[in-house]
């Protein structure tokens, strides 16, 4: 796409009434999420989930932690992808050793690190080499670096896109040969609230123009809106016969370590303040978990597809469908934001249609993918 494109049709900020709206949304959120989601049993009734392969990325705490546990806990085959496979064995002990059942938990560990594409390209490698179906990715992980200073990856890019954007796009659409394969069920994107109080500008990603003055806040809330405008269009190009469904879920304001970054005192303060209306890990993996297992999902992603709505499914934390914000169902600036982030992981345009068709692509990290290897 060409530059004066996107600066014609990307915004540099929200209106005062469309932040003003944005963050009322945030804050009804906060204060009345339990109240909404009061109809829910915690933990989440699951069914039998013995014929379901799942990977879930940041699955060693907070929400991705319960989220696997409970998948295994079901009879799923749960891949644990994380950056500390260490922690991940530990914890696999724990729950074989508190749990019930006689049988085993069902439950791998492959590494990844999100900070590094080089790792996300070799993860999907490793996974595709073992030729298994993959039902559902669930696109956990992610940073909130709040409070500190703009950082970037060894790619170059924003941390917070880097991982809570960049990575879980190329992750997902490098296992789209196995999700085919598992298929019906798909991706699901574990995404935030927060996406209603930003904006995207394509050309400037990385917050580094000097257009917009970089915040831990405009850099997590960008990634996040980011998330949801790629869902959007991944979810319309996917032809209907893949059965692969694309979906983003709101699992509510938590407590969780993805402010680990921030001052200890200032997040204990903030903890025991909001202590009343905050979830806790347990409660906000149920948007994930109803997302994964539900069997009328992928009916509606199905039905979302053929109305051409413009946007993909979006579950709120009280696991009912929302309407993600204005201006992630801008499709516009949402096929800008697709077309960058492809150029940003190094994969050309036609991908979608190379990855599903299974033969190999070129990835700009100089390494060379098909469904048999990593040359």
């Amino acid at each position: 796409m060409a530059s004066p494109s996107a600066s014609d049709q990307a915004k540099q900020g929200l209106s005062w009434m469309e932040w003003l709206q944005g963050w009322s949304r945030v804050i009804y959120e906060l204060f009345f999420q339990r109240i909404e989601a009061r109809h829910l049993k915690t933990p989440l009734p699951l069914p039998p989930l013995n014929d379901l392969t799942c990977i879930v990325t940041g699955s060693t705490s907070g929400i991705g932690l319960e989220i696997a546990r409970q998948l295994a806990e079901s009879g799923a085959n749960v891949v644990m992808a994380v950056r500390n496979p260490t922690a991940a064995h530990s914890l696999i002990q724990t729950w074989q050793n508190e749990t019930s059942s006689k049988d085993s938990l069902n439950i791998d560990v492959m590494e990844l690190n999100l900070p590094s594409l080089e790792s996300v390209v070799r993860f999907s490698e490793t996974w595709d080499s073992l030729g298994k179906p993959l039902n559902v990715l669930i696109n956990n992980a992610g940073i909130f670096s709040m409070g500190e200073p703009q950082k970037f990856s060894n790619e170059g890019y924003e941390t917070h896109m880097q991982v809570n954007h960049l990575a879980p796009a190329l992750l997902s659409l490098l296992l789209l040969p196995s999700l085919k394969r598992g298929a019906p069920r798909g991706i699901i994107n574990v995404n935030s609230v927060i996406h209603f109080v930003s904006t995207v500008d394509p050309n400037d990603m990385n917050f580094v123009s000097g257009k917009r003055e970089f915040s831990s806040l405009a850099g997590y809330s960008t990634s996040k809106l980011a998330q949801v405008m790629f869902s959007n269009v991944l979810h319309k190009r996917l032809p209907s016969e893949s059965d692969i469904s694309i979906i983003c879920v709101e699992p509510g304001c938590a407590r969780t370590k993805i402010e680990r970054d921030v001052p200890k005192f200032i997040r204990e303060v903030g903890y025991r303040l909001f202590s009343p209306v905050l979830f806790n890990a347990e409660e906000a993996s149920r948007s994930a978990l109803f997302a994964a297992t539900d069997p009328e999902i992928p009916k509606y992603c199905a039905q979302l597809r053929c109305d051409e709505w413009p946007a993909c499914a979006y579950i709120s934390s009280s696991c009912c469908p929302m309407n993600p914000s204005n201006e992630a169902r801008r499709l516009d600036v949402s096929s800008l934001v697709w077309q960058k982030t492809l150029d940003m992981v190094g994969l050309s345009g036609d991908c979608l249609e190379i990855l599903l068709e299974g033969k190999e692509i070129q990835c700009s990290l100089e390494l060379t993918l098909n469904r048999n290897g990593l040359y």
